[in-house]
């Protein structure tokens, strides 16, 4: 089920998405909804890394160095 939504655009950005509404046809919430589907897998990816770079940074975690993990999967150059 779809929710309804509302957000403030400043005037350049709301210029910029009306004039690629008349340009294509399609609707804003079209590209609103684009837009933040393409950001949202990176926000979430940009947290989990800092999630993980902390618990390394505090001991909690490990890592092993790309040489290694090469040499193990046979993949050298």
């Amino acid at each position: 089920m779809q929710q309804p939504f509302s957000i403030r655009l400043d005037k350049e950005l709301a210029s910029r998405l009306e004039r690629l509404v008349r340009l294509t046809g399609r609707s804003k919430s079209f590209y609103i909804k684009q837009a933040i589907e393409e950001q949202i897998a990176d926000l979430e990816d940009l947290f989990l890394a800092r999630k993980v770079a902390r618990r390394v940074a505090e001991g909690r975690e490990g890592v092993t160095a790309l040489e290694d993990l090469e040499r193990e999967f046979g993949v050298e150059d």
